[in-house]
């Protein structure tokens, strides 16, 4: 007869004290840490979920250039930061419209996104039109659809001249915006 106090754990007898305070010891080791765990990878999660909750968007005027460096009757693309560039968003914390000088006073500012799927649209001056190359959008110099399939005209900036400056008015941008910009100049 073999004397159970001698026949290893494993082999489906009882197991002695010290080795189920080790176990309970090892259980609670794992739960903890894969508690730890999950709190350290859900934190950014969460962050990420409500931040824009308390994020306002603020609308920023941002300078584009000289008064006198722009011609009347013509449209020039300027390049301006966007409103909510994140500290390592780098180049693509830039953002452009296209600006025509209708009088000495009198800037238009459209945006230079497609309001079909938000391809980049390009200004040529020789036709006097707004070309968006993925899909054949064609706009007129007021922004107004001219053909293809987009479905509202460009979207707008508010554009102001100040101490000699011409500024555009930026705040953080979503097709949603541009769709309702769209929409009150159509």
């Amino acid at each position: 007869m073999k004397d159970p106090n001698t026949e290893p754990a494993s082999t489906g007898t009882v197991a002695s004290p010290e080795e189920l305070s080790r176990r309970t010891f090892l259980a609670r080791l794992s739960l903890g840490t894969g508690a730890i765990g999950t709190l350290i990878l859900s934190v950014p999660l969460v962050g990420f979920i409500v931040a824009p909750l308390f994020r306002t968007p603020l609308a920023v005027w941002r300078s584009v250039g000289k008064v006198d460096g722009f011609k009347v009757g013509e449209t020039s693309s300027v390049v301006f930061e966007d409103a909510s560039p994140l500290p390592w968003a780098g180049v693509t914390a830039k953002t452009a419209a296209c600006l025509r000088r209708e009088s000495e006073q009198e800037f238009i500012a459209f945006a230079t996104t497609c309001t079909h799927l938000g391809c980049p649209v390009r200004w040529l001056k020789e036709a006097r039109l707004f070309m968006c190359p993925c899909h054949g959008g064609v706009y007129y110099q007021d922004g107004m659809v001219a053909a293809g399939p987009p479905p509202r005209p460009l979207a707008r900036y508010e554009v102001r001249v100040r101490n000699g400056t011409v500024e555009i008015q930026t705040a953080p941008t979503s097709i949603s915006r541009f769709k309702k910009e769209a929409g009150a100049h159509g």
